[in-house]
């Protein structure tokens, strides 16, 4: 269960942005900011969980563990049938050389570190970057990253030794 109420505006938002990121991807010229879509998901989904953390602090119910739970039945199911969708598919598509290489990014994406594993491979714009089938999981990467250091940082904040603090650290943000 949710601690904010629903936005229509947040979900016309994510429309917009998901809308930008299939369009780039379909090669759409009048539409080249994929990447804005990206970026204007990441804004929304920080604002979110943000907002769900404070909220739930402030009724008094927040639970890291069923923070990261949510998380996961939110995450892991799509990303499990991505995953082994790309695997099938990739044992008829890919190379072998490929096939190999692509096992270790199905590590990078299960582990949520795939934002690393592909800047250390390649560019996203490299030629070579449409045979890596997981590619697009490096926002996941950086999403789930901000998952584990968000609450950590919430709370921190929100500890009363601290309160002083928090005024001067959210001014400068």
């Amino acid at each position: 269960m949710s601690a904010i109420p629903y936005r229509a505006d947040i979900d016309g938002l994510r429309a917009v942005a998901v809308s930008a990121v299939m369009l780039f991807h379909a090669g759409a010229t009048f539409a080249p900011g994929g990447f804005i879509g990206v970026d204007v998901f990441f804004v929304i989904s920080g604002y979110l969980i943000t907002s769900i953390i404070l909220a739930e602090l402030k009724q008094g119910t927040f639970s890291i563990w069923n923070f990261y739970e949510r998380r996961i039945r939110r995450l892991v199911p799509a990303l499990t049938l991505v995953i082994v969708t790309s695997a099938i598919l990739g044992w008829f598509i890919l190379t072998p050389d490929d096939y190999n290489n692509f096992g270790s990014s199905v590590i990078a994406a299960a582990a949520f570190y795939s934002n690393f594993h592909f800047h250390s491979q390649s560019g996203y714009f490299a030629p070579e970057a449409e045979t890596l089938p997981l590619l697009h999981t490096w926002s996941l990467g950086v999403e789930e990253q901000f998952y584990l250091l968000a609450p950590a940082f919430i709370l921190l904040l929100n500890l009363p030794r601290l309160e002083r603090l928090r005024a001067p650290i959210f001014l400068v943000s």
